[in-house]
């Protein structure tokens, strides 16, 4: 694993992350093909910043960062009563990934409306051909096809980056 000081182009901001990759061929995959965001603005224009080399004292090996890094702490459960979002008004960066997502679901999926859960039956029930879709469906509708076995996920529905 390599790890990279990066910063974000997409503004005149110029916002600076961390990244973790394979190695530097998987991170120009990445980055070429725009699937590197920045975490704040979700912009894809991503480039690796300028960092010091690692440098070992005298006598003293480079450790490997993973062996070097102390174990991740586990993030602590919230209490079943704490609420599933805060109000106030949505992060940028946030609503910029959300705007990303459903760009990608609309150019990936179909839309079915209404007709979400039958749609989601029939296609397990092997009555129409397996793909991806999106639509509406009341929590009641959502929980009965979890209850099925059939996998649905709500996304939060920002209006387009476009709009």
């Amino acid at each position: 694993m390599i790890h990279y000081q990066l910063r974000c182009t997409s503004t005149a901001e110029e916002h600076a992350f961390d990244g973790w990759y394979r190695d530097s061929a998987a991170f120009e995959t990445l980055a070429k093909a725009g699937l590197v965001d920045c975490p704040v603005c979700g912009g894809a224009k991503v480039a690796r910043a300028l960092m010091a080399p690692a440098i070992p004292k005298k006598g003293r090996p480079v450790r490997n960062a993973i062996e070097a890094a102390p174990p991740p702490v586990p993030n602590p459960t919230p209490p079943p009563e704490a609420p599933a979002a805060t109000a106030g008004p949505m992060p940028a960066q946030v609503r910029a990934m959300l705007q990303k997502l459903r760009a990608e679901v609309e150019r990936n999926c179909d839309y079915v409306g209404p007709d979400f859960a039958e749609e989601a039956r029939r296609m397990e029930r092997g009555e129409t051909e397996r793909r991806g879709i999106f639509g509406e469906a009341s929590e009641a509708e959502a929980e009965a096809l979890r209850e099925d076995g059939i996998e649905v996920a709500r996304i939060p529905w920002v209006p387009p980056a476009d709009a």
